[in-house]
């Protein structure tokens, strides 16, 4: 069988969730696929500096390159359904996109389609006008009713294509994304701890709030429940709280005004530190170094960060909505995320209860093991074998 796949997502030149998860995915079916041929198909106008040097290991792996100008295709795409992407690379059986981007294939190809969430359409408010116009214009529906079958990368996520996109659900399959293996704890005398500690200026003790730094993530909420705690804390005389330093950290996303607006009012300003953007090599040392990880999203189609922050060892407080409990799991401390308040005391009794942080954490190890890019990859393949 001759397998397409969608690797235009590489051209963003930053690791985004949806470049990470093709890249773990593919690598790992690629290891344990050698029967089946895989054409990457890739465009970019500009030579953009994409390192594929890793499909060379693959001997069933090609890659496809063209250079058409992206609006000018994507124009193609939208308006006259062409040209098809199949016939571009020299056919095939099945054609895979890991994500939703302008596209087209042939009718005679199989068409597999992930989508990691629809919070686009949950939650349009949390969005720009630009990111709203480009999802009306890509109309995800009209993909999903196109494609085959329809890769949900949690229960939540493929409920919500179910109920709100009115997709049969035989032609969704629920396939979890995995866990990098880089995201482990760490010998404390690992001299690259300190290096890091350093390089983002980091306290001795801190609370870490670790992605993108947009409305959705409701870091407003995480600000409000660290002052509050901060003040209580100095009311009481608890010194032991007033040692955590706040460390919101993560790449700008959109409508982010007001966040930064929350920061920069708090009263406890000097004790927040804000790290716009992480290596991707420095992530798994950051999360090693906190005491603490709260991620109050309002919405997640997977939630990666906790289930990281989970391996690395680091008690874990999440939202009790969407995908979150489904994939923290006992792990972790579920709150209400529209609740600053419980936030609040659940961060303080995570810093004031050895016994509960040490249960958390053994909990946390458990249920991060159950997520693994190889056996991402099995289903996936078991899946594309069926069509």
């Amino acid at each position: 069988m001759r397998i397409g796949i969608d690797v235009r997502c590489f051209t963003q030149g930053r690791n985004t969730g949806v470049e990470e998860y093709t890249f773990n995915l593919l690598t790992n079916l690629f290891r344990l696929d050698t029967r089946n041929e895989y054409v990457l198909f890739f465009n970019s106008f500009r030579s953009e500096a994409v390192d594929f040097s890793w499909i060379k290991e693959f001997p069933n792996v090609s890659l496809k390159k063209f250079s058409w100008p992206n609006k000018l295709l994507n124009f193609l795409f939208w308006y006259l359904d062409w040209p098809k992407i199949d016939k571009l690379i020299g056919g095939t059986d099945v054609f895979f996109m890991p994500n939703i981007i302008f596209g087209s294939v042939s009718r005679n190809t199989k068409l597999v389609l992930t989508i990691h969430d629809l919070s686009f359409a949950r939650y349009p408010e949390t969005f720009s006008w630009k990111r709203r116009w480009w999802h009306i214009f890509i109309n995800p529906r009209k993909m999903c009713l196109r494609a085959d079958r329809v890769i949900a990368v949690s229960d939540s996520s493929a409920q919500d294509v179910a109920k709100l996109f009115r997709i049969r659900q035989e032609k969704i399959r629920i396939v979890h994304s995995g866990l990098s293996e880089k995201f482990k704890v760490l010998d404390r005398n690992n001299g690259e701890l300190i290096r890091v500690k350093e390089k983002y200026s980091l306290p001795y003790k801190f609370i870490l709030f670790l992605g993108t730094i947009e409305p959705r993530k409701n870091i407003a909420a995480i600000v409000a429940a660290y002052s509050q705690l901060q003040k209580d804390a100095a009311g009481a005389g608890q010194e032991e709280i007033a040692k955590y330093g706040l460390v919101i950290a993560g790449s700008d996303g959109w409508l982010n005004g007001e966040i930064f607006a929350e920061i920069n009012a708090s009263k406890f300003r000097d004790k927040i530190i804000v790290a716009k953007f992480i290596n991707e090599a420095d992530k798994a040392y950051v999360m090693n170094l906190a005491s603490l990880f709260v991620y109050p999203s309002v919405f997640e189609g997977f939630g990666f960060p906790p289930l990281e922050a989970m391996a690395c060892g680091v008690p874990v407080i999440t939202s009790n909505n969407s995908s979150l409990p489904e994939i923290v799991g006992n792990g972790g401390i579920m709150i209400d995320p529209h609740k600053p308040d419980e936030l609040c005391r659940a961060m303080k009794e995570v810093i004031m209860d050895k016994g509960l942080r040490d249960d958390l954490v053994a909990k946390g190890f458990v249920q991060a093991k159950n997520f693994n890019w190889s056996k991402t990859a099995e289903e996936f393949l078991k899946m594309a074998n069926k069509l």
